[in-house]
């Protein structure tokens, strides 16, 4: 039997938590086009009768530009000293540009293992291209790392990158019960279903400058009640958050309750507030108190 921890690693929006949805069978990340959408570390298990991969997703690396940039890059770095395999999951439709030769040289300077994953499959039609693409990645490294071609969304190739990943993992007992999907609560759960709905709903800086924190939740068997608060960081925000006559937050509310109903197979009560706490990007203490604080958890 084998297991062992797989990190994630590559640029914003490359598919990381999308591929770990599809892996799993089951969605855990949330998932979007707008970068930042993963902004902690999500372990999530993978087991089979062939052993046990515990996936480790990461924000997408790029230049921190505030406080809240340098956690999530600290993110990253953090989980690659004690993984057992590296997943570089790289955007196929494209060649390798600054930010992943950047990744190459200051985050994957490793001696651990490297798969590099071609995603995108699905989006790219001349052959010559994926080829094309493909050496550019290659090139990054002076090993000769093997290189994998899939597509997350559809789920191309997922079992050969699964049967390669085993390959490379340790001999080992199961990290964690068989039964075990993730070690997210339903409090980390909640928060992060609402800031993914406030991510499809809205535009511009307001999808980067929210946070969300869950008050209250009350569990029982009939019902959920859930009470949370959504951060923005200035009273325009605000405005536009809760929208004309509160019909945007009526719509975020709605359409995460929805979702965590279908999760917990029940009736979710949901309410939502909206308030300011300014730059709280920029603030070490808000950060803590959002949950932005970098711990060694493999």
């Amino acid at each position: 039997m084998k297991s062992g921890f797989v990190t994630i690693i590559g640029r914003p929006n490359t598919g990381k938590s999308t591929l770990l949805n599809q892996i799993l069978g089951q969605k855990i990340v949330i998932t979007t086009d707008k970068a930042q959408t993963t902004r902690k570390r999500i372990k999530g298990i993978y087991t089979v009768p062939e052993g046990q991969i515990v996936f480790i997703d990461t924000p997408g690396i790029h230049k921190p530009f505030n406080k809240l940039g340098e956690f999530l890059l600290d993110e990253a770095k953090i989980a690659i000293p004690d993984t057992d395999l590296i997943i570089f999951l790289v955007d196929g439709t494209e060649p390798a540009g600054k930010g992943d030769k950047w990744i190459a040289s200051n985050i994957l300077k490793t001696n651990i293992p490297i798969l590099i994953v071609m995603n995108k499959l699905d989006k790219i039609k001349k052959l010559d291209k994926v080829e094309e693409n493909l050496l550019s990645y290659k090139v990054l490294f002076e090993k000769n790392l093997p290189i994998l071609k899939i597509s997350a969304k559809t789920g191309r190739n997922k079992e050969t990158l699964l049967k390669n990943i085993f390959k490379l993992l340790p001999k080992g007992n199961l990290l964690y019960p068989e039964d075990v999907v993730t070690e997210e609560t339903m409090r980390d759960v909640t928060e992060e279903i609402i800031r993914e709905k406030i991510l499809l709903n809205t535009s511009d800086e307001i999808p980067h400058s929210v946070a969300v924190m869950v008050n209250d939740y009350k569990e029982s068997d009939e019902i959920d009640k859930i009470y949370a608060t959504i951060y923005c960081e200035q009273k325009s925000q605000k405005g536009i958050l809760i929208g004309k006559g509160g019909n945007l937050l009526k719509k975020i509310g709605t359409e995460a309750r929805l979702e965590l109903e279908k999760i917990t197979e029940k009736k979710v009560f949901l309410s939502l507030e909206v308030k300011v706490e300014k730059d709280w990007r920029k603030k070490d203490k808000a950060l803590k108190n959002f949950g932005y604080e970098n711990i060694e958890k493999i």
